[in-house]
């Protein structure tokens, strides 16, 4: 008896496009907090990554010469780089942030933005970030933007010329999940740009919760790197982020409250 062909989903026919580039992987990843560049290097691999982030303020692509690179484990031609304005708490530290970047990236435009409010909660601050994105996108600058799960913030920031709007499932490395589904639903329904959920993963179930939302990818660092397995949490994420967009396609059925037979009634034999 031949076996029935197997039936998978295809990434390639369903891209993710961020300003004009198509990726098959929607998972984002953080290059922070591995023991060093070989497990950096093994968790991207086995995540299927295709855009990571740098935080431009912390990490060595080439402006220290003579230290560890981060380009030598994950290389330009390999990945996008996704320089990211990590630790800046106001507008202009961000802006300047992203042209350091340019110049270090030869003239790189994609980067993602993010202002912080505070230390303790690393919630973002809204204000800076709306005047941070507007200089930005008037430089020429391809913005990806880490926001709260405000649907008005979110549309704002789309209207202002961001290529990706990022809110916030949770508080940043708190792996509590995605805590408000309407706020994010309400976000992705209306946007016209890429939506991702960017902070609060925890595990596989979480990620998978939020493509199930509709969003178009996530990005997480800490619960990969932070796992007792970075490298098989990285892989557990690839799967759950897959399932999850494949099963958002696939369109669920409706909650009900009562059963409903797998097997209907009617036609039984006497």
């Amino acid at each position: 008896m031949n076996a029935l062909p197997e039936t998978r989903f295809d990434t390639a026919a369903d891209p993710l496009v961020i300003a004009g580039k198509t990726y098959r992987s929607r998972l984002l990843t953080g290059t922070g907090k591995f023991k060093d560049l070989d497990e950096t290097a093994r968790a991207t691999a086995a995540a299927g990554a295709e855009i990571v982030t740098v935080a431009i303020r912390r990490t060595n692509i080439g402006q220290h010469p003579g230290e560890p690179n981060l380009l030598d484990a994950l290389p330009p031609s390999r990945y996008t780089l996704l320089p990211n304005t990590a630790g800046c708490y106001n507008a202009e530290e961000a802006v300047r942030t992203c042209r350091l970047a340019r110049e270090l990236l030869d003239g790189h435009t994609l980067v993602k933005l993010e202002v912080l409010g505070d230390p303790k909660t690393l919630f973002p601050d809204v204000v800076q970030t709306l005047a941070a994105a507007q200089t930005l996108v008037e430089e020429g600058f391809d913005v990806m933007v880490y926001t709260s799960d405000d649907p008005i913030l979110a549309r704002r920031l789309e209207e202002i010329g961001c290529v990706a709007v990022m809110p916030l499932a949770a508080p940043i490395g708190s792996g509590l999940g995605v805590q408000n589904r309407w706020n994010l639903l309400e976000i992705v329904e209306n946007a016209k740009v890429p939506v991702l959920v960017d902070a609060g993963v925890g595990t596989a179930s979480d990620a998978a919760i939020a493509m199930e939302l509709g969003c178009d990818g996530v990005l997480m660092n800490t619960a990969i790197a932070g796992a007792k397995d970075p490298v098989l949490m990285a892989h557990a994420m690839r799967l759950a982020v897959e399932a999850g967009r494949a099963a958002y396609r696939a369109g669920r059925i409706p909650r009900k409250r009562h059963a409903s037979a797998s097997s209907p009634l009617d036609g039984l034999i006497a």
